[in-house]
């Protein structure tokens, strides 16, 4: 495999900046598990205050945090509802099945992201000892770089309500929707009763996810994290990152997507390639079948990493802190020189 140069794989990749370096460096500790880490319970209180919620949990990571969530909303044998491509129904091992005995209901997406609210409504399973409890409907407020809007996850979460369900949102880049849409973050929080807010995706923190929601929620959900093998002990080097992040890296996702779309439009030019032009950094590019191959194969010896595997002719481009207006530039004159030598 070529040396990577520019990283366009994921916006996971980031590194930490020397000031988010000096922060960790220089974070009181104490032991979390006891509830002794002053910088743990600034980084939850900060979330919570931010998203209008009672309580907070800082998480490992966002499947943690998604799988403490579950675990906090339904017991054995209850059931979930999500999108059939929302990562934890799709790419979290199965977790909420595997270790909680939870069923899933997944919907199909309609194009742009959102699930059918009739569809919702009829996967809700009436009171009968045939079927599972539906317990809970889980959504995400972005979508392969798509911006689920607010009405949408108003009227969603007022469906689910009504028909006694609670609420759990995947917002492992909901900064990305509040920059993207200019959307105050508490206004996407607050239908829900449970949020996951990811701090390590465009926000550039090295690790750490914070569960924010109703107080009781989020008591089961400390708990779970315990069992989930979550409990960490001087995670105040870990909250200082998050911290840093939260007050340097939210504005400055705008730039993550003005070098998605220079990228989405200029990709969209060239005629093997079709792109969706994106809300935010995710940019989705289907290859000619007829070429696919071979671009994928000159993209990576041009050293940018991207990630497939959604089909052989998928790619999928991130931007984020680390990559530049440069990489982009890059990116795009390698895409022109490929295609110059492959006319039809």
């Amino acid at each position: 495999m070529s040396k990577i140069r520019d990283d366009f794989r994921s916006d996971t990749v980031t590194r930490p900046s020397p000031g988010m370096r000096a922060a960790m460096a220089a974070a009181e500790v104490g032991d979390d598990v006891f509830g002794d880490d002053p910088t743990v319970k600034r980084l939850e209180a900060t979330l919570a205050e931010r998203l209008g919620k009672p309580a907070a949990v800082f998480m490992a990571s966002g499947t943690q945090s998604n799988l403490a969530a579950l675990l906090s909303h339904c017991g054995r044998g209850d059931e979930y509802i999500a999108g059939m491509d929302a990562h934890c129904y799709a790419h979290e091992q199965g977790g909420a099945a595997w270790l909680g005995s939870i069923q899933p209901q997944p919907i199909p997406h309609e194009a742009d992201g959102t699930l059918k609210l009739e569809a919702i409504g009829a996967a809700i399973k009436p009171d009968d000892p045939h079927y599972a409890r539906t317990r809970l409907l889980a959504l995400e407020n972005t979508l392969g770089g798509r911006v689920i809007p607010l009405t949408y996850l108003n009227d969603a979460t007022a469906l689910a309500r009504a028909r006694g369900l609670t609420t759990h949102l995947d917002g492992a880049r909901v900064f990305n929707a509040v920059v993207a849409s200019n959307v105050d973050v508490a206004a996407i929080a607050k239908p829900f009763d449970t949020i996951s807010v990811c701090l390590s995706k465009g926000l550039g923190a090295p690790v750490g996810t914070v569960l924010v929601g109703e107080a009781e929620l989020i008591a089961r959900a400390r708990r779970h994290r315990k069992a989930l093998g979550g409990g960490m002990r001087q995670a105040g080097i870990l909250a200082a990152a998050g911290l840093y992040a939260l007050e340097h890296n939210v504005t400055r996702l705008a730039e993550d997507h003005a070098n998605a779309r220079r990228l989405a439009d200029a990709f969209a030019k060239i005629p093997a390639l079709g792109v969706v032009r994106p809300d935010t950094n995710i940019v989705w590019v289907k290859v000619a079948p007829d070429v696919a191959e071979a671009f994928t194969r000159y993209v990576a010896n041009e050293g940018f990493g991207i990630t497939g595997g959604y089909g052989s002719d998928a790619q999928r481009w991130v931007t984020h802190l680390d990559v530049d207006a440069a990489a982009v530039d890059r990116a795009i004159a390698m895409a022109e020189r490929f295609f110059e030598q492959h006319r039809p």
